[in-house]
């Protein structure tokens, strides 16, 4: 047993919906969350911007002396963050592999798309891994910009601007025959029936956030390092402030924030 909490971490709230799957899947595990509000969207930035972001965040959840982190973030875990993860001792876990692995599995016609943030999509990662998870597989994508900025402003099932942008960012992709989509960003789970309402009940949706959280419990057993006794602590960190954070956070999370919300400065960040 390791009583050490796990860190999660992404550029903003969507990684919440990793969270989410957390607490279900590991109840009795301590979470530590930095949301890096002051600094999102990670999505446009460099490749090299991003990694140093990533380190960043992993050092702050490191002052914790966490177990295991989850890079909650579709951007960072297409950008680097393979290349960076064998610099720690401890698991550095992206949304990527476990993702592309169900991805995978659940394709019946070998048709895959995949949706996420400009530099996801730039990213060839999920390709690599879908074509080693199942070799021939057909891989279409498309970059959503606007799903993160509609989501954090509160925009859900039944707002017509949404609606109407799911229906042009997904029109190409539905006619392009996949049976699986990727939800390439922790963002996207929160608009999952305003997707599923393009895509049609033959499309199989894919949460990495979801995936990603039954595989590190799947690592964590393996390793007999789950947490055993009383129900885990959640403590949340964002880089920006926590007004309104309790209200924005129950969007991601389903229910109202249960722990502590503490604001962090960048210049603690970046020691």
């Amino acid at each position: 047993m390791d009583l050490r909490p796990i860190g999660v971490f992404d550029s903003g709230l969507g990684g919440l919906t990793c969270v989410k799957k957390l607490i279900e899947v590991l109840p009795n595990e301590d979470i530590i969350y930095f949301g890096d509000t002051g600094r999102v969207p990670y999505g446009g930035r460099s490749r090299e911007t991003i990694k140093k972001y990533a380190r960043q965040d992993i050092a702050f959840l490191q002052s914790f002396d966490v177990k295991a982190v989850v890079a909650a973030c579709g951007t960072v875990s297409t950008n680097g963050l393979g290349e960076i993860s064998g610099e720690y001792r401890i698991p550095i876990r992206g949304v990527v592999r476990a993702a592309a692995e169900a991805a995978a599995r659940a394709t019946r016609n070998g048709r895959v798309g995949l949706i996420g943030t400009k530099a996801s999509i730039r990213s060839t990662v999920y390709d690599d891994m879908l074509l080693a998870a199942r070799p021939g597989v057909s891989i279409f994508k498309r970059a959503c910009p606007l799903f993160v900025p509609l989501v954090e402003d509160g925009r859900g099932p039944g707002d017509r601007v949404l609606e109407l942008v799911a229906e042009e960012y997904l029109r190409d992709m539905l006619n392009s025959g996949v049976d699986t989509l990727i939800m390439g960003c922790t963002h996207y789970p929160i608009i999952r029936d305003v997707i599923a309402g393009v895509m049609g009940p033959d499309v199989t949706l894919i949460d990495p956030g979801a995936e990603t959280a039954l595989a590190l419990r799947g690592e964590l057993e393996a390793g007999g390092a789950l947490r055993e006794g009383d129900t885990g602590t959640r403590r949340y960190f964002v880089s920006d402030s926590t007004e309104d954070f309790g209200a924005a956070a129950s969007i991601f999370l389903g229910s109202h924030v249960e722990g502590d919300v503490e604001q962090i400065s960048l210049d603690e960040i970046l020691r």
